[in-house]
């Protein structure tokens, strides 16, 4: 999710069994635990572009890591607020700033979870990305009302609000699983009109919204591309298809002992095996699961070979800076279909 929504979260989650008296330094707390997971950006290198997407949302996001990552966000916050002097508050322990922290600090890996990116929840034990596709991973209707009630619980020091704030995140957590299911049960019907039997089929939430998901099924050759409205009713804005990578058929040049062709395992993992050859760009191979518009099928980002390179060489990272006002107002007109 984007930080405002993972901070929001983070701050709601400890405000839940706070006291009224600390509901600010509680939602303080929660908010900056919140964001804290998200640090693994910093593990990056310039020589390996994929190591970033290896170690981004994994053990900091953990579920087993939680009690870990909020006790050194305890530390630091016990050292700045308690040991300065910038809070005097008897009752305000070690113990109790670390159980605030692990609140919010928990809260970011199973927030992000609900989204489409993929998160290793289980890790060290499993590298499976967890991946619910229920929200979007920036959707102002479910951040702005919760950002609204936890501002006001704090000010007007009234936990009902944060009550308020918890029962519209699980409303529309909820509201986004049984619109997934709507979405899946259109394509499953789309496919088998086309006679397909798909191997695989997923509904992914669009930018912003829970209305309109990009729905992919694959059967043994091709990936197939769509978008379906779920409202009242439901609505197909028709794609298109797409073969899968076929290393041997693409890149016969390729050696599969390089680094290159490591690479594309890594990224096909990373994208939970959703990979195809550009349409635009026949030395690049991207990420279909993601568009701007969510019947199209060319990715936003994606890696890019160079027959030229040496056996040690990594591929190119790339991301798709092609999004413009019609690309926002194309999928305005989709959702208001």
């Amino acid at each position: 999710m984007d930080p405002l929504t993972q901070g929001v979260v983070g701050a709601l989650a400890a405000q839940q069994p706070v006291k009224r008296s600390h509901l600010l330094i509680a939602s303080l707390l929660g908010f900056f635990a919140g964001l804290s997971p998200d640090l693994d950006v910093l593990l990056r290198s310039d020589n390996d572009p994929l190591l970033a997407l290896e170690f981004h949302r994994q053990f900091t996001h953990s579920l087993i890591f939680i009690p870990i990552g909020s006790f050194l966000c305890a530390l630091v916050f016990y050292a700045l607020f308690i040991r300065t002097g910038w809070v005097r508050d008897p009752l305000l322990s070690f113990r109790r700033i670390w159980a605030y922290c692990a609140l919010g600090y928990g809260s970011h890996g199973l927030l992000d979870s609900a989204t489409t990116y993929g998160t290793q929840l289980l890790w060290p034990f499993s590298d499976m990305r967890v991946a619910w596709n229920t929200i979007s991973i920036i959707d102002p209707l479910f951040t702005l009302p919760l950002l609204v009630l936890v501002l006001v619980a704090v000010f007007c020091r009234r936990q009902g609000f944060a009550y308020a704030a918890l029962l519209w995140l699980l409303l529309y957590s909820l509201l986004g699983v049984v619109q997934r299911e709507r979405a899946e049960a259109v394509a499953w019907e789309l496919a088998a009109a086309r006679g397909h039997a798909p191997l695989r089929l997923e509904a992914k939430p669009s930018f912003a919204n829970i209305l309109v998901w990009k729905v992919v099924y694959t059967t043994d050759t091709h990936f197939y591309v769509d978008a379906v409205k779920v409202g009242l009713g439901s609505h197909i804005f028709n794609g298109g298809a797409i073969e899968k990578l076929d290393i041997a058929r693409d890149f016969p040049w390729l050696d599969g002992q390089s680094q290159q062709a490591r690479d594309i395992e890594r990224f096909r993992w990373f994208s939970n095996g959703y990979i195809a050859l550009s349409p635009r760009d026949p030395q690049k191979v991207v990420d279909i699961r993601y568009s701007m518009i969510p019947n199209e099928i060319d990715g936003l980002w994606g890696i890019r070979l160079d027959r030229q390179a040496g056996l040690t060489d990594h591929v190119q990272y790339l991301v798709n800076p092609d999004r413009d006002k019609a690309d926002f107002a194309k999928l305005w007109s989709m959702i208001l279909n």
